[in-house]
């Protein structure tokens, strides 16, 4: 069984495919956060003469144990995360499409005048 379940993720308000795109994102974030760190642990152990220590205790340890998604669940599961909604996209009216077209249309007619001159 998969703790937590996907009813307690999504609270109800979101389907499963925007469960899977969010989860996918955070584990990105993680670990891209993981990387961070890790690069600069070997930075700092190349750059001390000590040669103490070690990658691993520079690292936060749940993102060096656990993998990424399930990071992404746990830390979304806490409230650290959320599911937002993509912001919602007006339609354009036919007129303004049309106002656009033209205005294409005419930086089109200007910059093949600008290549016949640049060519003469």
């Amino acid at each position: 069984m998969i703790y937590p379940t996907i009813e307690e993720l999504t609270k109800g308000e979101y389907n499963r495919y925007q469960l899977a795109i969010a989860t996918a994102k955070c584990a990105r974030l993680i670990t891209d956060e993981y990387v961070r760190q890790r690069a600069a642990a070997e930075s700092t152990l190349t750059g001390s003469k000590d040669g103490g220590g070690s990658i691993a205790s520079l690292i936060d340890q749940d993102l060096a144990d656990k993998k990424a998604v399930k990071n992404a669940i746990d830390s979304m599961k806490a409230g650290k995360y959320e599911i937002v909604d993509a912001p919602v996209v007006e339609e354009v009216s036919e007129e303004t499409a049309e106002e656009a077209e033209t205005a294409v249309g005419d930086e089109a007619e200007v910059e093949a005048e600008a290549e016949a001159e640049a060519e003469d």
